[in-house]
């Protein structure tokens, strides 16, 4: 074992005592990262709703509580990165699941957020890139275009804020095969360089 593996393990064990300066010391290696990914995942369509410094501090308690509790396998700073960045995205995606779930809830009217393109669209693009934007806008533009109705009414639901299985009740299929089928969306997606966490 390398001494940078050594010294991290040391760091891990005493941030898992509960060590003030090892947390810290642990904060401060994926919390840039974690900082400019909540930007970008929030972007125009959540921003309203959730500041990113709240998500930052809900990836920093999620951490902390996996630490205490033993259950992340970290054997170093790159990894520690990795899972926080897994976290941060999959927080915003729950935030915004949940936000679409109220609004369906309380009977609001329709407005251009309901169209999945906009939705898709507005969830994917970075805030500042007016080029990157114009991208995403096609590449889910041009996705959505070679969708089956099938397919388009699962994203549909599920950009909505339902979960796989109220989408699975609602269309009267087997939740385990939606869930294939999400997962076969899920790549298309990412193979046009559109988000995912939100499905």
């Amino acid at each position: 074992m390398s001494d940078a593996s050594v010294a991290f393990a040391d760091l891990l064990a005493r941030a898992r005592q509960g060590d003030a300066g090892a947390l810290a010391e642990l904060a401060r290696t994926y919390e840039p990262n974690v900082r400019l990914v909540a930007r970008y995942r929030l972007g125009a369509a959540l921003r309203p709703y959730l500041d990113s410094m709240d998500l930052v501090q809900s990836v920093h308690r999620s951490l902390l509580l996996g630490l205490r509790n033993d259950r992340f396998d970290l054997s170093s700073p790159d990894k520690l990165v990795a899972l926080a960045l897994t976290i941060v995205r999959r927080k915003a995606a729950k935030h915004w699941r949940r936000l679409r779930r109220q609004k369906r809830l309380s009977h609001a009217g329709p407005t251009d957020a309901d169209d999945p393109v906009q939705l898709l669209t507005a969830l994917s693009s970075p805030g500042n890139d007016p080029a990157k934007a114009a991208q995403v806008r096609d590449a889910v533009q041009h996705l959505w275009k070679h969708l089956d109705s099938a397919e388009r009414r699962v994203l549909e639901l599920r950009l909505n804020g339902l979960s796989t299985a109220d989408v699975a009740r609602e269309l009267s299929q087997d939740p385990d095969v939606l869930r294939v089928r999400l997962s076969r969306l899920r790549k298309r997606l990412r193979d046009a360089g559109v988000l995912t966490e939100w499905l």
